[in-house]
């Protein structure tokens, strides 16, 4: 009953369908910079993705508990598709108790700066709840949106882009320079990665990185499925292949 907003979730996070293979077979994130963005010390000052991607990991491998964990964890630093993953998981019975009117309260704030696939659920939720519902999902709300809303989640995430970029250059500014930042590789080896690659600003100036999330979710790939008509195949039978 998940599967959709999970696989919104992969896709949608850097528009790329590499999400969605095995996490040693192929990159988690694939915006063009994949050896920055799958390094752990990107990830490390990047929460919001790491702890979606291990939240994605374990809900793959049927640890729900845990992946309910790790998106709460995510969501703390304003990523909306884990604050979405938490409204599904509640509203489902996945890795919790059923609880409505507390996964609209997580869909609402997930829907917060207006992606269409997280208005989209919020509404649907709105529409299949009891009015008793409804009064319990607007009191209960008031917390969620108290710890997980933007201006509060959000300078969270900030605080330590800007924080992990002075360390690692040395410099108030955030000059690189002719910096390379070195990464463990595959089986022990290291890569060097230009310091102008590692630190695009699209990754570690909180505007510019609000931006490009927002260019993703907003207005995201969709694409369609034709399925065919059901049909009975007998034991000895091969099915209907034509077309």
């Amino acid at each position: 009953m998940i599967r959709p907003l999970t696989l919104a979730c992969l896709f949608f996070l850097v528009g790329s369908p590499a999400l969605a293979q095995e996490p040693d077979d192929k990159p988690l994130f694939d915006p063009g910079n994949d050896e920055v963005m799958n390094s752990e010390s990107f990830l490390a000052a990047h929460p919001d993705l790491r702890w979606r991607r291990d939240g994605l990991r374990s809900l793959e491998q049927d640890r729900s508990g845990e992946a309910l964990t790790f998106f709460k964890r995510a969501s703390r630093y304003a990523d909306k598709a884990s604050q979405a993953m938490v409204a599904e998981m509640l509203w489902t019975g996945v890795g919790t108790p059923v609880d409505r009117p507390l996964a609209y309260a997580w869909m609402d704030v997930a829907a917060e700066r207006a992606y269409i696939p997280f208005l989209a659920k919020r509404e649907e939720y709105w529409n299949a709840l009891s009015e008793a519902e409804r009064a319990q999902a607007l009191e209960v709300g008031a917390a969620i949106y108290d710890e997980y809303r933007d201006d509060v989640a959000k300078a969270r995430l900030e605080k330590l882009l800007r924080k992990a970029k002075r360390r690692t250059t040395g410099s108030r500014v955030g000059s690189v320079g002719n910096l390379q930042v070195i990464i463990p590789g595959p089986g022990g080896a290291s890569i060097s990665i230009d310091g102008s690659k590692f630190y695009d600003r699209q990754y570690w100036d909180p505007k510019v990185y609000w931006a490009w999330q927002d260019s993703i979710w907003k207005d995201p790939p969709t694409g369609n499925v034709n399925v065919k008509d059901l049909e009975v195949v007998r034991d000895g039978e091969a099915p209907d292949t034509d077309d």
